[in-house]
């Protein structure tokens, strides 16, 4: 099986947009992938982050993905820093990546804006830690929305200079695994902005430990607009709040939009937005329900994640080793 890797950030609550975006798709890629789960709390710090929350909401992301069936005894599931591969491969990697290329990062310049001068370094060379996340396992593939297509084209770049530099053929290529009909969801509030969870308001989002009742109400204050639902995908364009629930209707209920509005097309929000919290809270019901359990016993959740970062480490250990090995340190 080829081996995949992929991170979250440990901050703030997992949203509907990271399950139905990534978690939900890493549950399936654990029936043929040899799977390493990295909560990636080193990039997390890229923007302060207040200690004690920190390792708080480490604890809960671990929770939420146990609880949306991520198994750690199958496959590996541990926090970044743990293990110190990260850090020494992606201090090799800054001094082979160009400025040249990281200037040219579309997501730096939309999250630093303006203000780019006050920015951390780790912000700017996040993409390079993010290469030595990757490299350090030899993963060949990386499950990846459009945000984030850009960084691994990046990383393969850094690879393959790396074996150019040192007449290696060390680092392999990387494909993309692009989830199949993954759905891109969007705040409640604006539907031309993509779902966050460091949106200030939580009003803007589904969160994975909401309760039944939290989940109706935000569903019953989503914006829309005064026409109904039509009854063709067609009739959706302009309309990006009514597009992006039709979308998390048909997501959670594995529907394509064209069905869901043959069901719904002509009537008003108000039965739909029923209809789309039954739905929402049937499926994310149990996983808040066991989400709250897990978090009841974090000893379990440390126990956890160390065991993941000495299965990660025996991985990746002898991997950067010989990528010092190859830059000339001495050992």
């Amino acid at each position: 099986m080829q081996r995949v890797f992929s991170g979250i950030q440990p901050t703030g609550v997992p949203q509907l947009g990271n399950y139905l975006g990534a978690i939900r798709n890493w549950v399936t890629l654990q029936n043929d992938h040899d799977c390493v789960f990295c909560l990636v709390d080193m990039h997390a710090l890229t923007v302060w982050q207040d200690p004690a929350a920190l390792r708080e909401q480490t604890l809960g992301q671990t929770a939420c993905l146990l609880a949306a069936g991520i198994d750690p005894t199958r496959h590996i599931l541990y926090n970044q820093s743990a293990v110190s591969a990260h850090a020494r491969l992606g201090w090799l990697f800054n001094c082979v990546v160009r400025l040249g290329w990281l200037n040219r990062m579309t997501q730096f310049k939309d999250k630093a804006g303006k203000d780019r001068e006050n920015h951390s370094a780790g912000l700017y060379v996040y993409p390079s830690l993010m290469a030595a996340d990757i490299h350090a396992f030899h993963a060949t593939r990386v499950p990846v929305g459009d945000d984030q297509r850009q960084h691994l084209e990046l990383a393969n770049d850094i690879g393959q200079k790396f074996n150019h530099d040192y007449g290696v053929d060390f680092f392999p290529v990387i494909e993309p695994l692009i989830p199949p009909g993954a759905a891109r969801i969007m705040s409640l509030r604006d539907g031309t902005k993509k779902m966050s969870k460091s949106d200030p308001s939580a009003q803007s989002r589904i969160d994975m430990t909401d309760t039944p009742e939290e989940i109706a109400l935000k569903i019953r204050r989503a914006k829309t607009d005064p026409e109904p639902l039509p009854s063709e995908e067609a009739g959706l364009a302009g309309r990006p709040e009514a597009r992006n629930l039709v979308a998390i209707y048909a997501a959670m209920s594995d529907e394509t939009s064209a069905q869901v509005l043959a069901r719904f097309g002509g009537e008003g929000f108000g039965p739909f937005k029923k209809a789309l919290a039954e739905v929402l809270v049937a499926k994310l019901g149990p996983v808040a329900d066991e989400t709250r359990r897990l978090l009841r016993d974090p000893g379990h959740l440390q126990a956890i994640l160390r065991d993941g970062a000495s299965r990660a480490e025996a991985i990746c250990e002898p991997i950067v080793t010989e990528a010092e090995r190859l830059v000339g340190f001495l050992r």
